[in-house]
């Protein structure tokens, strides 16, 4: 029941019964029971599917004094750390900028500081701390916790990061990829609520995935899966930092369009740059966003094929463009993909931009053990 809880946040007893597969009876004796011990509350105004067409039903989550997660969401260039409680509010959350080349050590130390600063800040102690999920860049081996081959955290490969972060914080962690985590997010709180089976692609330097079936990450054999930004487009084109060539985010990636659009503008664009000025009006901005769209929708077409996934959602810096990419995305996506696929699938925006990954890690710490599959 517990278990249960954590993971929705709050629940009607009706769909505790549902969810947990317990008799009504049981789990109306077993809320009674946890209210008695002051480890749930009653939440009014629940809006529950099987109540009926907008009829407010009272609901039930766990009382903050059960505890609050931690996620933590590592990246190329920042650190984000945000606490929630088993209800699912976020109480705190902070993030800062961090230098290139740093080791694994130094982003150990620095995810430990700004730990105890959140916690501070929401005014708990380390003792409060139930779980900690943990997201970074790169794949990880499910088996080992180590991670793979990553440009983004070199100093990062090989390392037991599980292990890690756990002897520097003394807590449980869970550890997994940040696309992955992005997934989780967006179907707990974004734009993929109510759909079990789901990609979330994270375009920025990078282009990751994160796949969802029937709620459950699919992670593949050795954490590999979801390497979406190393597929390989053009079997001539430049070599990738993956040792390949032609790979996708080589194409579509931000730097892909920063250096498209450098002997327009004489200097290498950020992001939200290229954005701003395509929004603006800015035909040759425009014209970058689109053909990334274009080379994206033509992958996202074999990725349909394959896995007919009933919804992509788009997120990460580039993503943020919104139609500006998407458009032309699905535009080659229904010329790629076979027909059944593309009439499947619906491809949206993300909902929780730059957050999505450290909510993404919250998930990740709040879901049972058992169901991290």
């Amino acid at each position: 029941m517990v278990a249960a809880l954590r993971r929705t946040g709050k629940s009607s007893r009706a769909d505790l019964a549902r969810i947990t597969g317990l008799a009504p009876s049981t789990v109306t004796a077993i809320v009674a029971e946890l209210l008695a011990d002051g480890l749930v509350t009653e939440t009014d105004q629940f809006d529950s599917g099987s109540t009926g067409a907008g009829r407010p039903a009272t609901g039930v989550a766990l009382h903050r004094s059960a505890g609050v997660v931690v996620g933590v969401d590592l990246g190329k260039r920042h650190l984000q750390v945000a606490v929630c409680d088993l209800a699912h509010h976020v109480l705190a959350e902070r993030q800062v900028e961090l230098p290139r080349n740093r080791s694994a050590d130094a982003d150990v130390a620095a995810a430990a500081d700004m730990v105890d600063a959140v916690l501070s800040t929401a005014r708990l102690s380390r003792e409060k701390v139930v779980g900690v999920g943990v997201g970074i860049p790169g794949p990880l081996r499910a088996d080992t916790g180590r991670l793979g081959d990553t440009a983004s955290l070199p100093g990062w490969v090989g390392r037991d990061a599980p292990s890690t972060f756990e002897r520097a914080l003394g807590l449980p962690v869970h550890v997994d990829n940040d696309a992955n985590l992005g997934a989780l997010a967006e179907w707990t709180w974004g734009a993929g609520r109510g759909c079990p089976d789901l990609v979330y692609l994270k375009v920025s330097t990078g282009i990751g995935s994160g796949m969802l079936f029937s709620g459950r990450p699919f992670r593949g054999v050795g954490g590999t899966a979801g390497e979406f930004g190393h597929l390989a487009i053009d079997p001539k084109g430049a070599e990738c930092r993956c040792g390949n060539r032609g790979c996708l985010e080589n194409l579509a990636g931000a730097q892909a369009m920063a250096k498209s659009l450098q002997p327009v503008f004489g200097r290498l664009l950020a992001t939200g740059e290229i954005i701003a000025h395509a929004r603006d009006g800015d035909v040759d901005c425009r014209r970058v966003i689109a053909d990334a769209g274009r080379t994206i929708g033509t992958a996202t077409g074999v990725l349909c094929n394959l896995v007919n996934p009933r919804r992509i959602i788009v997120g990460g810096e580039v993503g943020s463009a919104g139609d500006l990419l998407l458009d032309s995305m699905r535009e080659t996506l229904e010329q790629t993909a076979i027909r059944s696929a593309f009439s499947d699938v619906e491809v949206m925006a993300a909902e929780l931009g730059p957050r999505a990954e450290v909510l993404g890690a919250l998930v990740l710490a709040l879901r049972d053990e058992a169901t991290l599959g």
